[in-house]
């Protein structure tokens, strides 16, 4: 039987913004993904926010007594994207064993995260849960002026970036067991950590500009919180970038507001896409 994956934004639907149309190559790649029998692995569904910032989204409110597996959250929100009801039955959907991937971005892009236990803790941002290291309280991307720290760039939009395998974990092994090499690069990159025992960087990337090293993706494992229940699997990245369409098909158009000109590393070397569409499909099967 297929899993259920709920992709899901933290803010509702704007023509001028990012939005889960933005997300319809994520949503089409999981859709195609099949068993040695030929059926479909997921059952993807796609959504925005659909409550203003002080109400509870409908689904998200509930989603800890519904059918599904998996939530792929891309916090797009400035701290407002999730109201209290909502954390709270995301909190009590990964008590339940549910898989969760967390997404941001920049500066204070997806804030909101905060909020949520656990996975909410791996994400640092400039007014609030900073990285722990004060050194890093500084620009890193030089050249978009309107967007403050933390904002590693690793590249543009439309180019690929070598990453680091920290660990060889099986969210980073293509098929035939080798490592992979390239996630999809984005000029302002969040930062992201570990907060706890059960959670470990498994890649990071480099700065075109410092040359400083960033983590990408924390890993979270199966855990027992302090009230028994067995905590799903959980991912935290740094940069929504990573799965946008933007990043994955320059030609796909992006909001009004990108200013940074594209790259076109994916347009002259394709087959680098395959290892985010390995990653992706990697970590549908670990959350499950």
């Amino acid at each position: 039987m297929a899993k259920s994956i709920l992709l899901q934004t933290t803010i509702p639907f704007s023509d001028d913004d990012w939005n889960i149309r933005s997300f319809s190559m994520l949503a089409e790649h999981l859709s195609s993904l099949r068993d040695e029998n030929g059926y479909a692995l997921y059952d993807v569904s796609a959504r925005n926010r659909e409550a203003r910032p002080d109400e509870a989204d409908p689904v998200l409110s509930k989603v800890d007594g519904s059918d599904i597996d998996q939530i792929w959250l891309f916090a797009l929100d400035n701290g407002d994207g999730l109201s209290v009801e909502d954390c709270e039955a995301i909190t009590r959907f990964r008590q339940r064993g549910g898989g969760l991937l967390t997404v941001r971005d920049h500066n204070d892009m997806g804030s909101s995260l905060c909020s949520l236990s656990g996975v909410g803790a791996a994400h640092y941002f400039h007014s609030k849960q900073q990285e722990p290291d004060d050194s890093r309280h500084q620009r890193d991307d030089a050249y978009t002026l309107n967007v403050d720290w933390p904002n590693y760039h690793s590249g543009a939009n439309g180019d690929y970036q070598k990453i680091e395998v920290v660990s060889n974990h099986e969210l980073l092994l293509r098929s035939d067991g080798s490592l992979l090499e390239y996630f999809p690069s984005h000029p302002h990159e969040g930062a992201i950590g570990a907060p706890d025992p059960s959670a470990s960087v498994i890649a990071t990337g480099k700065s075109l500009i410092t040359g400083r090293d960033f983590n990408l993706v924390v890993a979270f494992e199966k855990s027992t919180d302090e009230h028994g229940n067995r905590l799903g699997r959980a991912i935290a990245e740094s940069s929504f970038h990573h799965f946008v369409d933007y990043n994955w098909d320059t030609d796909r158009g992006c909001p009004p507001f990108i200013s940074e000109p594209p790259g076109d590393g994916y347009k002259r070397n394709p087959e680098r896409l395959n290892d985010i569409k390995h990653y992706v499909a990697n970590a549908a099967r670990w959350l499950a």
